[in-house]
């Protein structure tokens, strides 16, 4: 009995953590990503006899949460993560909280106290579906060994449904630790594609839209759905401007693309100039028009129609009365929709190849000036957050994935990509600090340990640096740019900006600077094991992201940029 296996009746009998880590196997789990405590130790056990699942360690539960984020979101399937008890899933929440805005599929589970004593509030123990719920699609504590194959394949089935996102399950330490004789069966083969109804008639809604006054707006779950491709021949058919999402999660359109006109503005007034000069627009996903500060009025203009495809039906019709939206995958949805729109527009094709070479060259114009302007801050004895995006953009070039946290320059990096790949950019679209670290960690993995530049604020990095050591530990290729203006320059900037705030007036911004004492990311980067290097020279930006990628080893470079 002490291997943990017996047989009962002829029938193998094993530990409840051997069930769970069989079920990970069927279901092509390769990583569990977690940080163990005692009530974890029954699965760390387990773990000495499965070598084809590899246990990645984080040294903080963030951390763990947001690795498992970018590895689901890198390799376009659930992660497998194990916290433990309730104040592991606690540290969780914030990245947790981030996985569930962005829908990021996970199956989150903690170890709970035995159940046999949880009646004397032993030490650790706490209400983890309670805890959980509120950022879980559905939260659920296992009751015996026997329930774990039904509970953990539900797990993955319910992550991976649209809309997709977190799940969570409680292992009790004794269940953990039960003997069963309970079959897995085998993983369910589940297609969850599924095409919008009504598309003859949205593709005649469109077609009657005057050539040149439809947008299409690209929102992330056109990644989800691999649906790039669709999406571009869609823009081509109807010559139509692709704009982001205001605030993304991913950009799913190649933005090297001539029809690529950037991601739209996070104020509903902005993001409605934009809309003005045009009759209708077209949105492929859900929630693309988020907004951050409030402003007066929609961000749709009245006359301005909305039309939507999204699998997921609260999305449809939320916020912004819409002419028609229609249900579907995305992907599938497409396939159909192409060939009925591009009949229903065929009188108008010249109309549209021409919108479509109009808009090209406006491209190369706007391209042109944005490079003088950034050719001109090279020559400055100081880096803006303008110049140091084009160097790194520059520096990494269009195949190495990017994972942004860096808010200070996201919206400059964003405007100078150049990419044929609509996979490349990955964006903190929940909010929360503290995701961007960890989430390129586990984006190399879901990429098979493929280089990732991660991108972070200087604010940021301090919220989760522990990922550099996982980085280390696991010899992953990722390269840690910290954008460092020494500020929390966002928020010092909004504030800068409301003349009657007192701040204002008097030139004071409390808790603002991150400089007395600064904070010595080089030394904290070594202490983790990464080489590291400062630049403070335009110049140099590009050369030493290029050598960090080049190295092959994870490191971190520190680009001292000014308080723009």
């Amino acid at each position: 009995m002490n291997s943990g296996v017996a047989r009962v009746g002829g029938v193998n009998a094993r530990r409840g953590a051997e069930v769970l880590l069989e079920v990970l196997e069927s279901e092509g789990v390769r990583y569990i990503f977690g940080n163990p405590g005692t009530t974890e130790l029954p699965l760390m056990d387990a773990l000495v006899r499965t070598p084809d699942i590899h246990y990645v360690l984080g040294l903080q539960e963030a951390s763990v949460v947001a690795m498992a984020d970018g590895y689901a979101q890198a390799a376009r399937r659930p992660a497998f993560l194990n916290l433990h008890t309730a104040g592991g899933l606690g540290h969780g929440m914030g990245n947790l909280l981030n996985a569930s805005v962005s829908q990021t599929p996970l199956v989150v589970t903690a170890g709970q106290q035995d159940s046999r004593h949880t009646i004397s509030d032993p030490l650790l123990f706490g209400d983890l579906v309670r805890i959980a719920e509120p950022a879980v699609k559905w939260a659920r504590e296992v009751a015996s060994a026997d329930q774990l194959p039904v509970l953990v394949r539900r797990a993955f089935h319910d992550a991976n449904a649209a809309p997709s996102g977190p799940v969570f399950l409680s292992f009790p330490m004794d269940v953990m630790e039960e003997m069963s004789t309970i079959g897995i069966s085998g993983a369910s083969n589940i297609d969850r594609s599924f095409t919008a109804g009504s598309l003859g008639l949205l593709a005649s809604h469109l077609a009657a839209i005057k050539p040149g006054r439809l947008a299409i707006i690209a929102g992330d779950e056109i990644y989800t759905s691999q649906a790039a491709s669709e999406v571009v021949a869609l823009a081509e058919i109807l010559g139509a401007p692709v704009y982001g999402s205001s605030w993304p999660s991913r950009i799913p359109y190649p933005t090297s693309h001539p029809l690529w006109s950037g991601n739209l503005p996070t104020m509903a007034r902005s993001i409605a100039e934009i809309l003005s000069n045009y009759d209708a627009i077209f949105a492929l996903g859900g929630k693309s028009l988020i907004t951050i500060l409030y402003t007066e009025g929609s961000a749709v203009p009245p006359s301005c129609e909305v039309f939507q495809l999204s699998s997921d039906v609260r999305d449809l019709g939320r916020t912004y009365a819409t002419r028609l939206s229609v249900m579907g995958e995305i992907k599938a949805s497409l396939e159909v929709l192409l060939p009925v729109l591009r009949e229903a527009t065929k009188a108008n094709a010249d109309a549209y190849r021409k919108l479509v070479v109009r808009l090209a060259e406006q491209r190369q114009v706007q391209r042109a000036k944005l490079a003088s302007i950034a050719d001109a801050g090279l020559e400055q004895a100081s880096v803006s957050p303008l110049v140091a995006a084009r160097e790194a953009v520059r520096a990494i070039g269009p195949d190495v994935a990017i994972v942004d946290e860096a808010i200070a320059t996201s919206t400059h990096v964003r405007r100078f990509l150049d990419s044929a790949s609509p996979n490349q950019y990955s964006f903190l679209r929940g909010g929360g600090l503290g995701w961007g670290m960890p989430a390129a960690v586990g984006c190399s993995l879901g990429l098979d340990r493929a280089p990732v530049v991660s991108l972070v604020g200087d604010g940021a990095a301090l919220y989760s640096p522990q990922a550099m050591w996982t980085a280390a530990h696991e010899k992953l290729p990722v390269t840690f740019v910290v954008m460092n203006n020494r500020e929390y320059n966002v928020l010092k900037n909004f504030m800068k900006s409301q003349t009657h705030y007192l701040s204002a007036q008097a030139n004071r911004y409390l808790a603002m600077e991150i400089d007395n004492p600064a904070v010595d990311y080089l030394a904290l980067a070594r202490s983790m094991g990464l080489p590291a290097r400062r630049v403070d020279r335009p110049a140099d930006v590009a050369a030493a992201i290029e050598a960090g990628i080049a190295s092959g080893v994870p490191n971190l470079i520190e680009v001292i940029i000014t308080a723009d």
